[in-house]
């Protein structure tokens, strides 16, 4: 199965985005290739390497409900500040910046009207310190990159458990319980 088609069919979708040959602004791709080897990854979430593609993205996150992207975002912290947005936050996001903040705004805008499904959207990030040619992070977002794993392993155990509980919940309803009997009662009673 292509990646293309294990994200289109996953629930869960996480999109690493950046350059990663330009220091920090490659966070997402560095935080990716972290999550990628954390041994409490729940196994039905997607990992894709999205870099500077922007809207070429939109065929991996389109059927998920949940997508969770990783990126550096400037949003005028201190540098190496974990940053979080959601719901209507994300319209407030800044563009324009690089070539794929421009990019992640269109993505964003673009999976509000081609989702076939209502989708949680949450962008996770750290405020750059350093944006210049190199393939390393600056001291201070390398710091951050664990404080940013905590808190994306944490959402992402909390929706890959969440539709476990549901199925938990429905399969404990006895069979012959009243609920049950009320429903073949009433069927009777229509004959």
């Amino acid at each position: 199965m292509t990646n293309a088609a294990r994200a289109e069919s996953a629930g869960i979708v996480v999109l690493g985005v950046g350059n990663s040959i330009r220091t920090d602004d490659g966070l997402g791709i560095h935080a990716l290739e972290r999550l990628r080897k954390h041994p409490a990854l729940p196994a039905d979430v997607e990992l894709v390497e999205g870099g500077t593609k922007g809207l070429e993205l939109a065929c991996y996150a389109a059927e998920a409900s949940k997508l969770l992207i990783l990126d550096a975002v400037d949003v005028g912290e201190a540098p190496g500040t974990v940053v979080r947005f959601s719901g209507a936050d994300l319209a407030n996001l800044p563009g324009g910046k690089s070539v794929h903040e421009l990019g992640l705004a269109d993505l964003l805008l673009t999976l509000s009207l081609v989702a076939e499904q209502p989708q949680e959207i949450i962008v996770m990030g750290v405020q750059p310190d350093v944006i210049e040619w190199g393939t390393e992070l600056s001291p201070v977002v390398e710091a951050a990159l664990e404080p940013l794993m905590e808190a994306a392993m944490e959402q992402l155990t909390s929706w890959a458990e969440t539709p476990r509980k549901f199925e938990a919940a429905v399969s404990a309803v006895p069979v012959g319980s009243s609920a049950e009997r009320t429903g073949s009662e009433n069927t009777k009673e229509a004959r």
